[in-house]
């Protein structure tokens, strides 16, 4: 999948893809997205509503990779997460150039969960991937 992206897709950029995704979210959908946890239940939704009409992570590769970013600002917001580059041996594992880092050798990879969340449906719920990494969590 080829990904025309508006910044490189590194590390350092990961809060402009979710500051654009968030202005974007309350300019198309009158969303507020305001960083809690709470709010990825309304990225649930609006990623609901482009399933309901049938458009694939291919198409909308580029908003999705911005709500991925979003997710994981929420994890290092709230979490105690840290955007990190993938590591080389990773690569094949993650498939995205950046992963959020929660801890030594505990990582997740909120921009692929935003694309499995559109594929699969509410089973890839984003404010339940939360709660599975955030503090207190026994993963």
């Amino acid at each position: 999948m080829q990904l025309r992206l508006k910044y490189a897709p590194v590390p350092e950029n990961a809060s402009r893809f979710a500051a654009d995704i968030a202005a974007s979210a309350a300019k198309v959908s009158g969303v507020q997205l305001d960083y809690t946890p709470d709010s990825l239940a309304l990225v649930d939704s609006i990623l609901d509503d482009f399933r309901a009409d049938g458009l694939t992570g291919e198409q909308l590769a580029e908003t999705l990779f911005g709500f991925g970013c979003y997710v994981g600002e929420v994890l290092t917001r709230h979490a105690g997460g840290r955007w990190r580059a993938t590591a080389e041996d990773e690569q094949a594992v993650v498939g995205w150039p950046m992963l959020i880092e929660l801890g030594e050798r505990r990582w997740c990879n909120p921009i692929g969960k935003a694309f499995k969340r559109l594929e699969n449906g509410p089973e890839d719920s984003l404010r339940y991937f939360y709660t599975v990494f955030s503090p207190g969590s026994s993963r």
